[in-house]
């Protein structure tokens, strides 16, 4: 694009790669440059952790704050006993106050290490919607928030769109969604002064919603900002990997698997991610991702220990290094490795080969570890195995058992007391 900002936050934004669109290029930039701009993102609990397909919104938030303005982190208290339809092809299952609410905490961990909480001006506020969404009093509702949206408009987003087309269910409830997210900007803007609401490029038709909105019953005027919706260069959504999710909290998923992934991205995402998941400038973002050949696996170890220390602290950063050169540099056996703890009840008859490798987390099903198994991609101890059946007693554990999936994909198992 050829617009030149004149904040700083809009050049982040465009420089290193998170804008997808904006409703007010101009006036967000002006308003920016002009003093502190309250922005926020909404995140629904739906699970303790968020996981890295969440960690764009989170870095769009800590360069809120950087750059001299004010991040709020709208948790979703509310909308959750709702649930958002986008770009979803089933409903989603309804969680209980309490899970709600134990998710909300779990989640509130993560963004201690993104954004500074406070009182000051550019302190970040996390706040729930379950403050003006409890209480609401539906007629109330309908007749002062529902008139304001037009039914014909709503079928026409894409989110919706989408579902329809497929023939498939949109129940009454999520479809209320997009007003409720609606009000939620409304309610930001008339309490706390919310100017912005960014989002992932799904969220556009909820965002200007949300706009047209305060426009129209507060007559402030507010932006909206959306990031592109990230797939990595071979198409894959961001935040999954082989085995599950790519969870933040380390209670949910271990130092050392989180930075492992960041050091498995591949060679065409090297350069895009040390701009989007980084603080390194831009140049060197760009000089690291033109590497090539094994040079290049350098620059993926920039971009773990630089997300790693962000997410986790740098000393789980270099911890995570120094199992991975140890696995990978020496063929040893690393401190941080995913173990597998063993009774010596679950070795009375015996444990085959198969399940070490879907117990351990390496292999999703039976089925697909005696695929991996007999197709050459699985090592005990180093040495390739090719028989799923394979029977281990107790014996076999003695010594701690490194299991291999693939190149870099590496378990301990060990018998417990």
């Amino acid at each position: 694009m050829t617009y030149h900002p004149k904040s700083d936050f809009m050049r982040v934004m465009i420089e290193r790669g998170f804008l997808a669109d904006c409703t007010d290029y101009q006036g967000l930039d002006e308003a920016l440059a002009a003093g502190v701009v309250p922005g926020y993102i909404g995140f629904d609990a739906t699970a303790k952790s968020l996981h890295v397909g969440s960690l764009i919104q989170i870095m769009m938030l800590r360069w809120l704050q950087k750059t001299g303005h004010k991040p709020i982190v709208l948790m979703g208290g509310g909308t959750t006993k709702v649930g958002d339809p986008s770009f979803r092809a089933d409903e989603r299952p309804l969680l209980t106050p309490d899970q709600i609410d134990d998710n909300i905490a779990g989640i509130k961990a993560v963004f201690r290490n993104y954004v500074s909480f406070g009182d000051g001006t550019t302190d970040a506020l996390m706040l729930n919607n379950a403050e003006w969404l409890d209480s609401l009093n539906y007629l109330d509702f309908l007749r002062d928030i529902g008139r304001h949206f037009s039914v014909n408009r709503m079928l026409s987003f894409e989110s919706v769109k989408s579902r329809l087309d497929r023939e498939q269910s949109l129940s009454f409830l999520e479809f209320n969604y997009m007003i409720l997210q609606a009000y939620d900007f409304l309610e930001l803007n008339r309490r706390y002064g919310c100017r912005l609401q960014m989002g992932g490029s799904d969220q556009w038709g909820n965002i200007v919603n949300g706009i047209d909105l305060t426009r129209r019953i507060l007559d402030h005027e507010v932006y909206g900002l959306t990031s592109p919706l990230l797939t990595t260069s071979d198409g894959k959504k961001m935040g999954k990997s082989a085995s599950g999710a790519v969870w933040l909290n380390p209670e949910m998923l271990s130092s050392y698997e989180f930075w492992q992934f960041w050091r498995n991205t591949s060679d065409a995402d090297v350069g895009r991610f040390l701009k989007l998941y980084t603080e390194l400038p831009v140049e060197e973002c760009e000089r690291l991702g033109a590497l090539e050949g094994s040079e290049i696996n350098e620059a993926k170890i920039v971009l773990a220990n630089a997300v790693t220390t962000l997410a986790h602290g740098s000393e789980a950063a270099a911890a995570a290094e120094q199992t991975a050169r140890e696995v990978f540099e020496k063929g040893g056996v690393g401190d941080d490795l995913p173990t597998l703890d063993l009774s010596a009840d679950d070795l009375a008859d015996g444990i085959s080969l198969a399940q070490l490798f879907v117990r351990s987390g390496l292999a999703k099903s039976g089925k697909d570890a005696k695929r991996l198994i007999t197709e050459g991609g699985a090592k005990v101890n180093d040495a390739q195995v090719t028989d799923p059946g394979q029977m281990f007693g107790a014996d076999a554990f003695a010594e701690p058992m490194k299991l291999t999936a693939g190149k870099k994909r590496h378990a301990l198992v060990t018998l417990a007391g």
